[in-house]
Formats: C-alpha cells, structure tokens, sequence
C-alpha cells in the first residue's frame, strides 16, 4: 500500500503541474465568484417569500435551490470532465516512455501497483476539482437562500465515479498504444455521443426498432458502454433534489467496465517488455 501511495502522490504533483488543471481551478474559481456576485443582487427574501413561506414548508424552497445548483454546476461540471480526460490522457503513457518506466520498474514496485497509484492518483486529482467546484457553489447558494441541504453533494462522488469509469478506458488504452490520442479520442466518443445515443435508443428500442436482432444488438451495446448520459444526467439531478437512487443498473454496469478495463489494462501491462 505504502507504493501505491507514493504513486499516488507522483501522480498528483504532475497533475497539478499541468496548466489544464489550474485553467480548471481559475474557471472554478471564476465561478463561485459570479454566483457570489449575482446572489448578491437578488432578493432570495422576496422569492421565498413568493414560493413556499406561507405553507410552513420548505419543499418549494428546496427545489428552488436544487434547481438554481444543477442549472450552474451541470454545464461546469461537463466542462470540467472534458478538460479531466485531456490532461488525464499522458499519465500512462509518459510513464511508459523509455527511461521514466526503467526508472520506476528498477524501484521495489509492482507493475500493479504502478497502474493502481497513476489511475488512482489521477482519478483523486479530479475529486479534488470537482469537489472545490461543488462545495464552493453549494456554500453561496446554501449562505444566500439559508436553506442548507447536503444532499446535493453527493453528486461529487456521481461525478468523479463517472471520469473513474472514462479514465479505465484511457489508461487501457494508453498500455495498449503508448500514446493518449486514442484513448482520449474514444473517451470523448463515449461521453459525448455514445453513451447519449445508446441512452435515447434504448428507451425507445421497442418502439421504433423492430428487428429483434438490431434491437438485441443496440440492448448488448448498451448494457457494456458506460452510463456517462445517466450517470450525469438523471442520477445527479436526483440526488441533487434529494430523490435517491432509484436505478442502480447505470452504477453497476459502469462500474463492471472499469473493472473489465482495468483488468485487461494490468495484464496487458504485466506482458510488455521494457
């Protein structure tokens, strides 16, 4: 455990080497700074007041703050990922490069241990991001409105799992090439059209398809993509409003393509020759 910590650590001093990350906390930053600024303008008394005050309950009020939360955070936090799977891409492969690997396999670590410590290392970068983003957000809304609800930042957790399931695929892919533009190529495909499509064609499969073939085929896609759409989507809305979960599906099937990635990812890197 000791060398996948330092690993880890390697792993976050490069990344916050990285200008991609600190052009992500400047926008994090510039964020939280225009909500302060343009709360500070509006009357939240009057708009309370107006939704929910005279029913002598909180419920208007709450989804009220849900709503404004998600409206600022979901095209943030979009961004953000995509920002996450560029600087992300040369972690393995920079590490792969001739003289950084005789290096770090000439130390008493395990190839194991040094893919765990760079795609843990890389995933722990972006938490930390995503949560400075979130929490900062969350904190002026919650100050302006009074109403503080910490559900909404599950969605934290949501949204670093989703750049884990991403990043499984880059760093298999990155064993695979030595390079990151396939990898990150194929993340971005999965995040911003894949995964989407396979959501919509899902929902509607039996409606509009109606070769059973096509339609066990488009199902068999869907089930093996990860749920990037649902995950960001659906999921962290209702959290967000406090609803829960209430299809673990999307969380389950992500989560058994990291692991599948994964996998093959250590024992690809366990037959390369250095």
């Amino acid at each position: 455990m000791k060398n996948i910590y330092l690993i880890i650590r390697f792993t976050i001093k490069e990344a916050m080497a990285r200008k991609v990350f600190l052009f992500f906390a400047g926008i994090s930053v510039l964020a939280i700074v225009l909500t302060a600024l343009i709360l500070s303008v509006v009357d939240t008394q009057s708009i309370i007041q107006g939704i929910g005050s005279h029913s002598g309950n909180n419920f208007l009020v709450r989804n009220v703050v849900s709503a404004l939360e998600i409206m600022i955070i979901a095209p943030l936090t979009g961004l953000a990922l995509l920002l996450a799977i560029f600087a992300s891409a040369s972690f393995v492969p920079n590490m792969l490069e001739k003289g950084n690997i005789d290096l770090l396999l000439s130390k008493p670590v395990s190839r194991d241990q040094l893919l765990w410590g760079k795609f843990i290392g890389g995933t722990v970068v972006v938490f930390l991001n995503i949560a400075f983003l979130i929490v900062g957000i969350w904190i002026i809304i919650s100050l302006k409105f009074a109403f503080w609800d910490a559900t909404f930042l599950w969605s934290i957790l949501i949204i670093t799992f989703t750049f884990a399931v991403l990043y499984s695929l880059i760093v298999f892919c990155g064993i695979l090439t030595k390079g990151s533009m396939l990898g990150m190529m194929l993340a971005y495909f999965v995040f911003l059209i894949l995964s989407p499509v396979l959501a919509m064609a899902n929902s509607g499969a039996d409606s509009f398809i109606k070769n059973e073939i096509v339609k066990t085929f488009v199902k068999g896609i869907y089930y093996f993509i990860p749920k990037t759409s649902e995950l960001m989507g659906k999921m962290v809305t209702d959290l967000a409003t406090g609803k829960g979960i209430s299809d673990f599906q999307p969380l389950i099937s992500s989560f058994l393509f990291l692991i599948f990635m994964m996998i093959f990812g250590l024992i690809l890197f366990r037959k390369k020759d250095f």
